[in-house]
């Protein structure tokens, strides 16, 4: 399985790094070692001083799809998470000051957190769907998918023009404004529509 990542999605995320919109959405993927394992705690890689989340809603691919239309995008999932993003902040500062790829900064290991999964019918419209990021119970991130710049069948049918989706893939579709360092004994708890999706400890 691939996990496939929309990087700027959201206009005030887009803001508060000071990025340029873009023309179309920004793809960078993370390998399969990036993914925390289940009940683990997360350890904060000893080659970032600032280390960011990103939370971010999750599709879960359900079968082999190449060129998908969007008007048959949604027949290509069935489920929605939540999850993050991890991010070395000054690891891809650096990169991007020299016109570098980012997979140093986001693709190593366990920088993606993927929550649990609810199957689509259980929520209301898919382009409304509330979620956000607590830190030691306090609100640090607030999201709704009515703010991305590309919706799911929309992101679903742009990349799988140049890639192939399989059973199994994720894609990471974007975060809103709010991410920020975290540090040791940090907290972290996601929620979709109200609900508890992952809670991990930070070391």
């Amino acid at each position: 399985m691939k996990i496939i990542c929309i990087g700027r999605n959201y206009v005030d995320h887009i803001s508060e790094l000071n990025n340029e919109r873009p023309d179309e959405p920004v793809i960078f993927m993370k390998p399969d070692t990036a993914i925390l394992p289940k009940d683990a705690d997360f350890y904060i890689p000893e080659f970032t001083q600032d280390l960011h989340h990103e939370v971010e809603v999750v599709v879960k691919i359900n079968k082999v799809g190449k060129y998908i239309d969007k008007k048959f995008a949604h027949k290509y999932y069935d489920e929605i998470g939540l999850g993050i993003d991890f991010t070395a902040r000054d690891v891809q500062t650096k990169l991007k000051e020299k016109g570098l790829s980012w997979e140093k900064a986001k693709a190593f290991d366990h920088s993606a957190i993927i929550g649990s999964f609810l199957s689509k019918k259980e929520l209301t419209s898919l382009e409304n769907i509330n979620f956000e990021l607590r830190n030691n119970d306090q609100l640090v991130q607030q999201g709704n998918t009515s703010l991305m710049l590309w919706n799911i069948d929309e992101i679903i049918a742009y990349v799988s023009q140049f890639f192939t989706l399989k059973t199994g893939d994720i894609i990471f579709t974007g975060t809103p404004k709010g991410v920020a360092a975290v540090k040791e004994n940090d907290v972290l708890e996601g929620f979709l529509e109200g609900r508890s999706m992952f809670k991990i400890q930070v070391k």
